[in-house]
């Protein structure tokens, strides 16, 4: 088996995607990138192939495509991405550590948007007091686990909201999670599109309200991410 699958999942993510696979390939250690595409109408498909990935289509829905992928994935590590992020140097070689090391059975990076100002570094600084003091990491953070840990817990559950957050619980229920100290970098788009304060608040409550019992269903309903 080899060391690590990489999962992106995807939805029309061709202007991004791009980027992401180059600084994959400058990975030290053999890798199977798998995207996990829900059913792009651009080039997504096209552009992760020419970048050497593989490509298995899933129902779209993020748990549902990165479940699909991790089962196409060869390798005792996976390693989860969302498909607007980058990989700088230090990220890689934080994964490569741990991977190569046995430091830790999953672990998290860091968070840093693509934009200068106030907003960008107070999301950075919110997202590092709900990761540290709260101990939930968003799924813009990266995901690194063992396989035999993934599957134990059950992969993701397949909920239309909060996947990453419920997936992290049950990991935390079994063992550490690793706070890498490198930062993966996320595209603001998506704080640009519907504005960042806003943006912040509506998650903040949407976190709020599922910590408190609100099902994932129900929230959907209130949420539409890009793409969606």
């Amino acid at each position: 088996m080899l060391g690590l699958g990489i999962v992106i999942p995807t939805l029309n993510e061709e202007s991004n995607l791009r980027a992401l696979l180059e600084d994959l390939g400058r990975l030290s250690i053999t890798t199977d990138v798998v995207v996990a595409d829900g059913g792009s109408s651009d080039d997504t498909v096209s552009v992760a192939r020419a970048g050497g990935a593989r490509v298995v289509v899933a129902e779209r829905g993020r748990a549902t495509q990165m479940n699909a992928g991790a089962r196409s994935a060869a390798g005792d590590w996976l390693c989860f991405l969302h498909g607007d992020v980058r990989m700088p140097d230090a990220a890689r070689r934080d994964l490569v550590r741990v991977v190569s090391g046995g430091v830790a059975d999953a672990a998290v990076w860091g968070f840093a948007i693509d934009a200068r100002g106030f907003w960008p570094r107070f999301m950075e600084a919110g997202t590092y007091l709900r990761d540290r003091v709260g101990g939930l990491p968003y799924g813009d953070q990266g995901l690194l686990v063992r396989r035999e840990l993934f599957s134990a817990v059950g992969g993701f559950p397949e909920i239309p909201l909060m996947e990453d957050v419920a997936l992290v619980r049950a990991l935390r229920s079994r063992v550490r999670l690793e706070r890498l100290r490198s930062r993966l970098v996320v595209s603001p788009r998506r704080w640009m599109r519907e504005g960042p304060y806003w943006t912040w608040a509506r998650n903040s409550l949407l976190m709020a309200a599922y910590l408190a019992g609100a099902s994932p269903q129900r929230l959907a309903r209130w949420y539409r991410p890009e793409g969606s």
